[in-house]
């Protein structure tokens, strides 16, 4: 039987934590830029969430002290083996059945399509749920966590440009890879955009491009510069999210955030998005980009403090995890508080 058979259902991220898992980065995935630029920004990211919510880093276990002076004793050290830092996608994809009992989806995940080792980051959900006493849920499909969202009620949206990639799972069609979703994650209607964003190593993850603010209400970011490539991109994603209802026949209403000013790194042009916040209990935590994306950072802060006004904005500087690739909510994973359900 599948975990929808079961009751489970994975929850909307701004249902209550009962945590927030994150990987410590090292060296060996090669992270673009001083390496040590990026452990503070990491400690800050882990200190600013376990002021909302307790925080959990896995480290290696050599590196497990580094990350307790970086981070100190507010935020929880894991010794595992891992590859690299994106917790979001290597992480288990949390369910929470009728009951309240709680179960962790292990999916396989292949390094992003193979593009990065992922023998270490594959074995972190079963160990971490071994480590937690979670029922462990094997799911024999390539998915990563930052490739859907889902809103509680049913529906969850995508891109077809990751999940429909031949790097994943080339043998399953779009209605076998969506029959997967439905009976692992309990959602009836899943809601496909066409791309991602230009640079994007992941194949176009959608917690760059949109996601549910609440059942029928979807964020999405915008390009409405002609000349950029991302531009196509947006309008494309609108006219799909204009055209199209959710698992209980909504039509959605769309809330519109500019994207950033293009920026670049060693020329690699940076996948920047404010869509990869992450909400905590009570609170979001925002990259922003400053310098000439001043004016966009202060908009993008603006209407989520209006999407979501009793939350506490925390904002953090994500130009310096965006090299990597992600940002925030690439580098979370929540776990359900089960006593809410």
């Amino acid at each position: 039987m599948y975990p929808a058979d079961l009751g489970f259902q994975m929850p909307p991220e701004w249902a209550k934590h009962q945590r927030t898992f994150m990987e410590w980065p090292v060296k060996e995935a090669v992270w673009p830029g001083p390496f040590e630029e990026i452990l503070p920004v990491f400690a800050d990211i882990a200190v600013n969430i376990a002021m909302f919510e307790p925080v959990t880093m896995i480290a290696r276990p050599e590196l497990a002290g580094q990350a307790v002076d970086y981070c100190g004793p507010k935020v929880e050290i894991l010794p595992l083996k891992h590859n690299d830092s994106w917790m979001r996608d290597n992480g288990p994809t949390f369910v929470v059945g009728e009951n309240g009992q709680i179960a962790g989806i292990n999916w396989i995940f292949n390094g992003w399509g193979g593009k990065f080792p992922a023998e270490d980051d594959n074995q972190v959900p079963p160990q971490l749920l071994k480590h937690l006493n979670v029922k462990c849920i094997d799911a024999p499909i390539v998915m990563e966590g930052g490739s859907f969202h889902v809103d509680g009620e049913g529906t969850l949206i995508t891109t077809e440009e990751c999940l429909l990639n031949p790097n994943r799972n080339p043998g399953l069609s779009r209605m076998e890879i969506e029959n997967f979703l439905m009976r692992y994650l309990n959602v009836a209607r899943v809601v496909w955009l066409k791309r991602g964003w230009i640079g994007d190593d992941t194949d176009g993850h959608i917690d760059n491009v949109a996601c549910f603010a609440k059942p029928g209400v979807i964020i999405t970011q915008v390009c409405s510069d002609p000349g950029d490539p991302n531009y196509q991109i947006s309008k494309e994603n609108l006219e799909t999210l204009e055209t199209t209802g959710d698992a209980q026949g909504r039509r959605f209403e769309i809330i519109e955030i500019q994207q950033p000013p293009a920026d670049y790194y060693h020329d690699n042009r940076l996948t920047l998005s404010y869509l990869n916040f992450y909400l905590v209990n009570g609170g979001l935590i925002l990259p922003i980009f400053s310098g000439a994306a001043a004016a966009t950072d202060k908009a993008a802060a603006e209407v989520l403090a209006q999407v979501f006004p009793k939350r506490r904005i925390v904002t953090i500087n994500g130009s310096v995890i965006a090299r990597g690739g992600g940002n925030i909510h690439c580098l979370t994973q929540q776990m359900p508080d089960t006593g809410s359900y």
